[in-house]
């Protein structure tokens, strides 16, 4: 790797020899001491090779002694590169110019990289920095990341650290987001655990506290199920305690939702146009105008798709994003949904309103679907039975007597 890179920089060239006695060009680079290397033959009498700037020179002045002709195929290298460019001006102060560009722009931040988040979005943490002053085409060098970590941790609650390391134009941003502790159940408070729904109760845990009802009972909402009073018959006294326990019940849940049997739907066109800007900073280049792209379709629905493609320079970020905006037209269509089908969509509708009422308590054992039609729509229902947690502790009202 050493000697490919030695070689560009002080020039190679490929040739091509023809002669009648091969051997002795082979004969004469050994006795210069002439390094070569890619042999290729391309018949008995002729072949290439490649050799090094320095070493050309010196084949090329005995190519008379030796009758062979010589044809350089390629030069490639430093000095060849810079000839080329002295012969070209404009080139050349265009390269310096894109080079110092490159130079001077590495010491900016053009790209930001956000690990550790889960729960806050990152547009919040990157607007946050934005106000301390960390953005896009921000210098670098200046980032001071204990003071931005005060400063962002202030603004956003949720995080519990945040650091921020530049390393060339992009910034690394890890953060930590704070866990909540548990909540501490209140052991204290007088209370009772009452029904929060409808239910045949299956099972009564009470931890603390009286269990007013029994298994096999059916309750309602807000019936009594776990009294905190509990009266000693020693003293005829009421004992007051934190009520609490567990209360398993059958429940049943009845949804109803009506879908519709017309609907109106997206037919394309078939055009389609496309729009191009250039994202420079924080500065946006449009390649197109809304009326020559969106406009021409005058009062057409369209779908927009927009892509964003950040540009890179061998692996360094730059500060430009390309970004293709693809509308696609279409034409609103009504139709008419078989009844199957309006059925299937209400009963996805209902299962998922079911799991959202009923996970956090128990499990769905068994669910019934029936439609009927009513005119131009469909009423859906769903019966469902399940089995979960009824009990919900609530304060004690306490009448302040003896």
């Amino acid at each position: 790797m050493l000697d490919k890179l030695l070689s560009r920089l002080g020039g190679q060239v490929r040739v091509r020899v023809e002669c009648g006695y091969p051997e002795r060009v082979m004969n004469l680079c050994a006795r210069r001491g002439l390094s070569f290397w890619d042999l290729s033959w391309e018949s008995p009498t002729a072949f290439s090779l490649r050799l090094s700037r320095r070493d050309w020179k010196s084949l090329r002045e005995e190519a008379a002694s030796l009758g062979c002709e010589f044809r350089v195929l390629e030069r490639s290298g430093v000095p060849y590169l810079a000839a080329q460019l002295w012969n070209r001006p404009a080139l050349a102060i265009t390269l310096a110019v894109w080079g110092a560009a490159l130079f001077l722009g590495s010491f900016f931040i053009w790209d930001f990289e956000i690990q550790g988040n889960e729960t806050v979005p990152e547009e919040r943490i990157l607007r946050a920095l934005e106000r301390q002053g960390v953005g896009l085409g921000s210098f670098g060098l200046v980032v001071d990341g204990e003071d931005l970590r005060n400063h962002v941790l202030l603004e956003i609650p949720e995080l519990q650290w945040i650091a921020v390391n530049v390393s060339g134009c992009r910034a690394h941003v890890q953060v930590r987001e704070r866990r909540e502790p548990p909540e501490i159940a209140d052991l204290r408070t007088p209370s009772n655990v009452i029904a929060r729904r409808d239910g045949l109760v299956l099972e009564v845990q009470a931890l603390d506290g009286e269990a007013a009802v029994l298994p096999g009972m059916t309750v309602t909402a807000g019936q009594l199920l776990i009294s905190g009073r509990e009266e000693l018959e020693t003293t005829g006294t009421v004992r007051v305690m934190p009520g609490h326990g567990s209360v398993k019940a059958r429940t049943w849940h009845s949804l109803t939702t009506v879908v519709s049997l017309k609907s109106v739907e997206k037919q394309p066109t078939g055009v389609e146009k496309t729009g191009l800007s250039l994202i420079l900073g924080r500065r946006r280049i449009k390649f197109f105008s809304n009326r020559g792209v969106a406009g021409l379709e005058a009062g057409r629905e369209y779908d927009k798709m927009t892509e964003r493609v950040p540009l890179r320079f061998f692996g360094v970020p730059l500060p430009l994003t390309l970004v293709r905006e693809q509308y696609r037209f279409y034409e609103s269509v009504p139709m008419s949904i078989r009844a199957a089908e309006a059925q299937r969509r209400g009963e996805a509708a209902l299962r998922s309103q079911l799991e959202r009422e009923a996970a956090p308590y128990g499990e769905v054992r068994s669910a019934l679907v029936s439609a009927r039609q009513r005119g131009d729509a469909l009423e859906v229902t769903l019966t469902a039975e399940c089995v979960e947690e009824i009990g919900v502790r609530v304060p004690m009202e306490l009448s302040g007597e003896p």
